[in-house]
């Protein structure tokens, strides 16, 4: 490892549009938890790490702070952390970084918050390399497939594998080196080797990560979730409410209003269905049922929407680390009539906890207060999941 200081720049600027998140990359979830504070998790691992910046969004840089600050909070390490507002390329943004930093000299390294799971191993071994040697440091993957030269619509060679790797993130060099290529470089590169080599420095490698695989798409993120080992459970709720003998409530089922029905009653607003749904999750994660959490002696929650009692369970759930995998749904009576409004509250669910909500109907041949039409039940049937255990680092 390095005797000298030794600084890392996170690069978590990036917008991510190729992910198609809906949010910035470096924000995307993985596992429960961002990709941020997984990368940020995984460099406070790295032995003697004295300085981490990272190079966040202008708009933004307060949501990364909370968020790295948590995860510096659960490690035991002592390292001075700092942001500084991304540039309109990645480039810049390492620019903005390394001029932050307050080492006069060491090893710098510059790693992408885009391949979250690159493991404290790996930075220590680019880290060390750097220190030994003085060159630029990449850790490089074999390429397995067989690669092809194109020209038009030709293929025109096939080219050595053994001669190519992919590179990855972290990168590292000497910290005066690296600001010496960045004072004036001679094009925009992919990466920091590149720039590096530009102006004349060295270049070595190092053996890569698979877990250093880089998070592009969402298939790519579907990959990184798969590695993680998951504990699931699944619950059970119900819940009964009967018609009102009041002409002007309204029928609320599954957070949406049912127009010419009669309403039901309740402290709330009477919708079994989304608390069928309710009881369902805790049931599942262990966090008691909808009267223990939300019950009538808490008169805030008087006549109350479904939605709010769905909201307060999903974020309920998910301090307890469980995540929603999905919920199947039945009600039961003569009215209302489900079909018409099926694929409507479906979507509605499914929106509001963020998992496919699935909705069926039965009746009772006629049998009790359902079959006379007095009210409406619902059962509801929830599959949860969590993080078993993190990837080592």
């Amino acid at each position: 490892m390095p005797k000298r200081e030794l600084a890392l720049v996170l690069v978590a600027a990036g917008r991510g549009e190729r992910l198609g998140a809906g949010v910035p990359k470096a924000l995307a979830v993985l596992a429960g938890e961002t990709l941020l504070a997984h990368s940020v998790r995984n460099a406070l691992a790295v032995k003697d790490l004295t300085e981490l910046v990272v190079a966040a969004p202008a708009e933004l840089v307060e949501e990364f702070a909370q968020i790295v600050v948590e995860v510096a909070n659960q490690s035991e390490a002592d390292v001075d952390i700092k942001f500084v507002v991304g540039g309109d390329s990645r480039q810049n943004s390492i620019s903005n970084a390394i001029d932050a930093i307050q080492a006069e000299a060491g090893v710098v390294l510059v790693h992408d918050v885009a391949r979250a799971l690159a493991p404290a191993s790996l930075f220590e071994r680019v880290a060390a390399a750097a220190d030994k040697t003085g060159d630029g440091v990449v850790p490089i993957q074999p390429v397995v497939d067989t690669i092809k030269r194109i020209v038009g619509d030709h293929v025109s060679e096939t080219v050595d594998r053994t001669t190519l790797g992919a590179a990855q993130t972290p990168q590292g060099f000497d910290l005066n080196a690296l600001r010496a290529a960045y004072d004036n470089p001679a094009a925009d590169f992919t990466d920091d080797a590149a720039l590096f080599q530009s102006t004349g420095g060295k270049v070595i490698h190092v053996a890569g990560d698979a877990l250093a695989f880089k998070v592009t798409t969402a298939d790519d993120l579907k990959r990184a979730e798969a590695l993680f080992e998951r504990e699931y459970r699944s619950g059970i709720g119900t819940d009964t409410h009967k018609f009102s003998d009041d002409p002007t409530k309204v029928l609320f089922l599954g957070a949406v209003e049912w127009p010419g029905e009669p309403g039901l009653e309740g402290h709330s607003d009477g919708d079994a269905l989304s608390h069928a749904m309710v009881d369902a999750m805790l049931s599942a994660a262990g966090l008691g049922d909808i009267g223990s959490n939300f019950g009538v002696d808490r008169p805030e929650f008087a006549g109350a929407s479904g939605s709010v009692f769905l909201i307060e369970t999903k974020r309920l759930l998910a301090e307890a680390g469980w995540q929603v995998e999905n919920v199947s749904t039945q009600i039961i009576g003569n009215r209302p009539k489900v079909g018409p409004q099926r694929e409507r509250v479906q979507a509605a669910l499914t929106e509001l906890i963020g998992a496919p909500v699935t909705i069926g109907a039965t009746t009772t041949d006629g049998l009790g207060f359902l079959g006379q039409s007095e009210g409406v039940a619902a059962v509801a049937t929830a599959l949860i999941s969590r993080v078993k255990a993190r990837l080592t680092a």
